[in-house]
């Protein structure tokens, strides 16, 4: 359920209230009478994890920023050591 702000214009106080989508805004303030108004807030909704542009389809600068944002190794840390060639032992010459 989402949690929105009212502030009272008569006593200036502001609350929290969690609502269902489809309840009745408050009208009244608890403290004073007063008329309450609901203001706009920041959300808290943020996209995470895989499955969105900027993890997946965007460029790889703007990728690696995403990927520190959420404390994950970027992908270029992320790379696979190489294996050594195997080096044959070196014919000595003269025998």
């Amino acid at each position: 359920m989402p949690i929105y702000e009212y502030e009272c214009t008569n006593c200036g106080k502001q609350c929290e209230v969690i609502q269902k989508y489809n309840d009745k805004p408050l009208k009244t303030c608890p403290e004073c009478g007063g008329h309450m108004h609901k203001l706009i807030s920041q959300s808290s909704f943020v996209l995470k994890g895989t499955g969105w542009y900027v993890t997946d389809y965007a460029s790889p600068d703007r990728k690696k920023k995403a990927m520190e944002s959420e404390g994950k190794p970027s992908p270029a840390a992320e790379t696979k050591p190489q294996k050594e060639k195997e080096k044959k032992p070196e014919a000595v010459a003269g025998k």
